[in-house]
């Protein structure tokens, strides 16, 4: 029986609680850095922070890290790798997931998803639920894809972007890294590093920090 700590406590960490009993996994544990001064998020249960993870690591099949800030999602990831700590991936089964895309640790693929040939997922992606990647489409470390999304074929989405609800990509489109892409917005242009851009056709609106 395998047991899953899941770092995170929000409505995220619910959905990923949810894809997990769905794929297997059992004996499910969350923790929040919010802990002690958090005991409970509504009807989670929080057993600890990121330091009761590294101290009780043994216990655990595998951690995943459900926080929804692309940021903060791979700050922990890295953390939990370099104690040798084993991060999951966690696939619903309804997904649909060709044989030819690769799925780095740390993501989850959500329900009703579907990843198309030779798409490539980096380490702790977040497919959300019914979000289609379609064939040949490159995704980040630690980006989000949110419920809904179309990418068409032969997109690229750099690291730590985040691509909001129902949100459509035109097909060979680059989109930098830390960009940030509005919900319901029809992306048909090249978007840079570090820009926020939404609507229709999606326009830059602003320059993110670098920082």
């Amino acid at each position: 029986m395998k047991s899953l700590a899941i770092l995170g406590a929000g409505g995220h960490a619910k959905v990923v609680a949810d894809a997990a009993l769905c794929s297997g996994w059992r004996n499910i544990s969350f923790f929040d850095d919010r802990w002690p001064q958090i005991e409970t998020v509504g009807r989670l249960k929080i057993s600890g922070n990121t330091q009761s993870i590294l101290s009780q690591a043994s216990e655990f099949n595998g951690v995943i890290i459900a926080i929804g800030d692309n940021a903060v999602r791979l700050e922990k990831m890295t953390q939990f790798l370099n104690q040798n700590i084993p991060i999951a991936t966690i696939i619903h089964p309804s997904a649909i997931i060709s044989s030819s895309a690769q799925i780095a640790e740390g993501s989850v693929i959500f329900a009703r998803a579907v990843l198309n040939p030779d798409c490539i997922i980096g380490a702790g992606t977040i497919i959300n639920t019914g979000a289609i990647i379609e064939h040949d489409c490159s995704i980040g470390l630690s980006v989000h894809i949110s419920p809904g999304v179309n990418l068409a074929g032969n997109v690229q989405v750099g690291n730590l972007s985040w691509i909001g609800i129902g949100a459509c990509v035109r097909q060979g489109i680059k989109i930098g890294s830390e960009v940030m892409v509005g919900a319901g917005s029809v992306v048909v242009n090249d978007l840079p590093n570090h820009c926020t851009s939404f609507g229709v056709p999606a326009k830059i609106y602003k320059e993110n920090s670098k920082d």
